[in-house]
Parts: C-alpha cells; structure tokens; sequence
C-alpha cells in the first residue's frame, strides 16, 4: 500500500483555504475527465479517479483533519489498523478505531470505495458520506454548501429598495449522482465527474434600502442541496452597482453637477436640481464662484443602519455664453472698464 499526497495531487499547499482546494479540485476535474482526453483515456481516468479522491478527503474538514494528523506516521497507524482488523475478524465483532487510526469501510486489498487501499484504510467510514444507491455508499444527511453569486442594480434600484425578480446561474449538487460524480455506470454523464451542474434558477430578492456596492444579500435556503437530502445552504448575492449618469456616489451622500449660467452665479438665483425624488427648488447665493458646491440636507440616500438619509452636494458649473451680439460684446466691454476702473480706484 502506497501513501497518497492528496495536497500534491491537487497542487495546493497544505494550508491551503477550502474555497482554493475546491477550486483546484474542479480545474483539474475538467482538465483530466477521460471526455477530454480521447486519445490517452487509460491514463486520465487514473488521474481523474486520484484527483476525486484527494478531493474526497481533503474537502471534508473531518478527513482532512484525520489525514493531516497521520502525516509521516502514516504506516505505524496502517499497521495498528490492519491489527485491529485481523482481531476483529478472529472475535467476529467489531471494538471500534484502534488507536483513532481503524479501517471502518473496507480491507487494504481494495474496498468498496472504488478508490485506493490507501483511503479504504482510514477514510471510508468517517466524515461526509455519498448518497445512497447504486454506487452503495452509506447515505448521511448534511446542510448544503452555501452558494455566492453578483447582482446587478441601479443606483435607483438601492434608493428605492423592495421586491425584485431575478434570474440567476447557479451551480448546484447534480440531482443525478447526488454529488459524487459516479453512477452505477461510472462517471457520471450528467456532471462529468465533477459532482456540480450549473442551473438557471429565478429568486425573488428584497433589497434592503441604500444598499452599497459589495455588500451580501443573503438568501436562506436558496443554496446548494444537501448530501443525502439534508437541508440546503445559503445564497449569497454580491451587489454591483451600475454607474449612473447624473450622480457620483460616496457613502450615503450623492453628488451632482448641475450646469448654470454665470447671471445665476453672479446675480444669484432660484434654480431647479434634480433629486431621487423628483425635482427640488435650490437657492444660488448672487456672487456665488464657479465650482462652488451646495448642500441639500438629507437628500442622499437611505441610510442602512441608522435610518434617516444622507445629503445631496450640487456642484455649480457656469457656463460662458457663446456667439454674443455686437451689443452684447459692448456691455461685456462696459462691464471690464467698469471693473477695471474700480480695481484701480480701490488701490489708490
């Protein structure tokens, strides 16, 4: 019996996070399902077939953890737990793990498993179990993974909140292999091994008011199917704001620049400014500088935690009249005398 480096086999590092270990696990399912490799079908079934077993066990946090804790002293436990199965066999009963370390699902000769001696030793009778049916694996109810994916709203579309249908890819547990990836004729054709089949799925959604861009909406009960018809897990939606074409957003505050004539600026006046909520009447101080930026209290958007709203800030933009007449370009002239004159009257 030789020793397996499943941390090898799927080219991660021992301390490698679940999501990086599932991830590597499906990039090099898809890589060597013997599908793909028609011309040397031998060969990637046998990797295909130790690329599942790594992932067998070190995708379940309680076999991974037993194999971890084997480490080097791997041949000691095999030796203890091929002890304890001849005693067995000589008592007809069965005493449980010797040393932690037992064979609980099938002999070092091969086991019912389909895969190596190696895990029909010590790992095909603890931890997350395949659904029962033709494959014969024992059938163990656990909670469904949680499921994460994007959804895409407006700036509107967080203002106003509420209900919204949306129609979504998910990737769920394969309803034909129950999420092994092999039926009674091997790999499973419905998944193609991998255990997970992409579905498109419609979810009513409430989205909270003044929701931000990145942050979960969570969805319960909308996640992956549980093994062995245990209760499914979460979905998580990611929130991407679209851009929007009037205003930039920062926080709970909106901020918008609203074109006005240089009269407005200089003379003052009563302009209209567009808000979430319709139209407002902003006053323009006279001699109000280009660029300035003005506050509307409480017009931003909805605040998540504290209730109440953010504010609206409206730049001012002046814009330069063009083609003036014959008059008009004289009493721009009168204006610059005038202005001129009264700047050097000031400095005397």
């Amino acid at each position: 019996m030789n020793y397996k480096d499943y941390y090898a086999i799927l080219g991660v590092p021992k301390n490698a996070p679940e999501k990086d270990i599932k991830s590597a696990y499906r990039k090099l399912a898809r890589k060597w399902h013997p599908d793909q490799n028609q011309d040397n079908q031998r060969a990637a079934e046998e990797k295909f077939k130790d690329i599942q077993e790594a992932y067998e066990v070190l995708g379940d946090p309680e076999k991974r953890k037993k194999y971890d804790v084997l480490g080097s002293d791997w041949q000691r436990a095999a030796r203890e737990a091929d002890q304890q199965r001849t005693y067995r066999n000589a008592q007809g009963a069965d005493f449980g793990n010797f040393g932690g370390f037992g064979n609980a699902g099938g002999g070092a000769a091969g086991g019912a498993s389909g895969f190596s001696d190696f895990f029909d030793m010590f790992f095909s009778g603890i931890g997350r179990q395949r659904a029962a049916g033709p494959s014969g694996f024992s059938s163990s109810q656990q909670r469904g993974e949680d499921l994460e994916s994007t959804i895409e709203l407006a700036l509107h579309d967080a203002f106003e909140g509420g209900k919204k249908s949306v129609t979504l890819q998910v990737e769920d547990v394969c309803p034909r292999c129950h999420g092994t990836g092999t039926d009674r004729k091997g790999i499973c054709t419905q998944c193609h091994g991998t255990g997970r089949v992409r579905e498109t799925k419609r979810f009513d959604v409430t989205i909270p008011r003044g929701v931000r861009d990145g942050q979960r909406i969570r969805l319960a009960g909308q996640g992956a199917s549980g093994p062995g018809g245990g209760p499914r897990g979460d979905l998580y939606l990611v929130v991407h704001l679209g851009s929007d074409d009037h205003y930039e957003r920062k926080g709970d505050d909106l901020y918008l620049d609203l074109p006005v004539s240089i009269y407005d600026l200089i003379l003052g006046a009563e302009v209209r400014v567009p808000t979430m909520t319709g139209d407002v009447t902003m006053t323009i101080p006279a001699g109000t500088q280009n660029n300035k930026m003005l506050r509307l209290s409480g017009k931003g958007m909805p605040k998540l935690k504290d209730g109440g709203f953010g504010d609206e800030y409206v730049r001012l933009i002046g814009q330069l009249p063009t083609n003036l007449t014959d008059k008009e370009h004289k009493l721009f002239s009168e204006l610059s005398m005038l202005r001129n004159g009264a700047e050097a009257n000031a400095k005397r």
